[in-house]
């Protein structure tokens, strides 16, 4: 399934596999020339449909999470000279995403196994020039270690990827840094910003009291996951004092996104 929406110059691609009963989207940005990641592997076909006719020269993804670069390999072998840009910690996995990241059976089902493709280098403070814009790389780590935003400043464009996906978390990834990500988040937070483009949900206008919102959030519900564990709680009493009874995705995706990964986030214990 393909929604696509636009705001000025900046196109928007929602992207999911159509399944019955549950559906996850992922989003894909394109703005003169420049992809902003590239979606799910299942999904494909759409965004090639999408973009037959369109001037792409580049792509830039935001970290390599499968539902991000689905269709980098596709795109590269049918688009000679195209460049992909990404964390110098992304290669690797972007050069051979079935060795490098194995993917749990939901995350199969929903985004399905990208294909290899050739990523070149992009480190904290380098630019990324279209023909109208010049993108900042910001390194964000937090949701994954290889994690980077895109900054335009003369736009007040920010493309944050999963950094920032608005909402208050009540579960997290297994293998997520919460203090890392808090510390991106209050990274951005500092940048002039007139649009937030998240890697799913909606698109923001002035978004830095949201931006705010969700650091102090984040930064309230850390003291008291630390303080309810020097107390002697284990994880499981504190999940449910604070976040509450389980969550359907955590049957979804058995336990790989959680509210015990968020407790343990907080306590440097979040392994992937």
């Amino acid at each position: 399934m393909i929604q696509i929406s636009q705001f000025g110059p900046v196109t928007r691609f929602d992207l999911a596999r159509a399944l019955p009963a549950w559906r996850y989207w992922t989003t894909a940005y394109l703005v003169d020339g420049l992809l902003v990641d590239s979606g799910c592997a299942h999904c494909v076909g759409e965004t090639l449909a999408a973009l037959a006719g369109t001037p792409l020269a580049w792509i830039a993804n935001t970290h390599t999470h499968e539902d991000h670069i689905g269709a980098n390999g596709t795109l590269q072998s049918q688009k000679p000279g195209l460049e992909i840009y990404a964390h110098p910690q992304a290669l690797p996995i972007l050069a051979d995403p079935h060795g490098k990241q194995p993917l749990q059976p939901y995350r199969r089902l929903f985004w399905g196994w990208p294909t290899p493709s050739i990523g070149k280098p992009v480190e904290n403070g380098d630019v990324i020039s279209t023909n109208q814009y010049q993108f900042q790389v910001i390194y964000t780590p937090g949701h994954s270690s290889d994690h980077i935003c895109l900054y335009e400043s003369n736009q007040g464009w920010l493309f944050s990827g999963d950094l920032f996906v608005g909402g208050q978390e009540r579960a997290l990834r297994a293998g997520t840094d919460i203090w890392q990500l808090i510390a991106s988040l209050k990274r951005i937070a500092e940048l002039p910003m007139s649009w937030l483009f998240p890697g799913s949900a909606r698109v923001r206008q002035n978004p830095i009291n949201e931006v705010n919102r969700k650091i102090a959030y984040l930064e309230k519900l850390g003291d008291e996951v630390v303080a309810h564990s020097d107390q002697g709680w284990n994880v499981e009493r504190i999940a449910r004092k604070l976040l509450g009874p389980p969550k359907q995705v955590e049957l979804i995706t058995m336990g790989h996104f959680s509210r015990r990964c968020l407790v343990l986030s907080y306590l440097g214990l979040n392994q992937e």
